[in-house]
């Protein structure tokens, strides 16, 4: 096994509750050298308190669908826009900085993908889509105590909407080392 190539990234996409965070702990473990993890779950968190389910930070709109079930949205206010910006640039300057860094994200369409074509232009980016069966995602989400019920439902419309993968993982199919394994051998690592 070599080392990850210093200043590449490996941009994790895919719905919450879809495994990108085990994935991204397995690729640690499975690829020599430094692999930083950076979680847009834990960049929202420095939100503070106030501007959480809030329309200045970052909101989460629940409705029904035409069956009754809750599909959960997820709105970005001002300073949630400055946030995800902010994230890009930091994961430029850890690329340019030498470090390889695996981005876990959740992107819904082509305009938060835009962000980071154009945050990481002349940056060497995987795009790894990864995915499951709604009925998988929702059952998963229903098992974490940190999700609001019908998230999942929203992404899993929208999140790989318009965006062209180097590899796509189902890892309801592929346990998360057999993904790591999969883009270690893709991408030669």
């Amino acid at each position: 096994m070599r080392p990850v190539t210093a200043g590449r990234v490996i941009l994790l996409n895919g719905p919450g509750c879809a495994g990108k965070s085990s994935l991204a702990r397995a690729l640690q473990v499975q690829v020599r050298g430094a692999l930083l993890h950076v979680e847009m779950d834990a960049a929202f968190a420095m939100l503070p308190p106030a501007l959480q389910d809030h329309s200045e930070g970052v909101a989460y709109v629940t409705t029904t669908d035409a069956e009754g079930r809750p599909v959960t949205e997820v709105r970005l206010g001002p300073a949630g826009l400055r946030l995800r910006r902010g994230l890009a640039a930091a994961v430029r300057a850890l690329a340019e900085a030498g470090n390889g860094v695996i981005l876990d994200e959740v992107l819904c369409g082509e305009g938060d993908a835009g962000l980071y074509r154009d945050a990481l232009d002349g940056i060497s980016v995987a795009w790894i889509g990864v995915t499951v069966p709604l009925d998988v995602l929702e059952a998963r989400e229903a098992a974490r105590l940190d999700r609001r019920p019908g998230l999942s439902r929203w992404q899993h419309e929208r999140v790989h909407r318009g965006i062209d993968y180097d590899l796509t993982l189902d890892t309801s199919r592929l346990s998360v080392e057999a993904a790591a394994a999969a883009i270690i051998r893709r991408l030669d690592l």
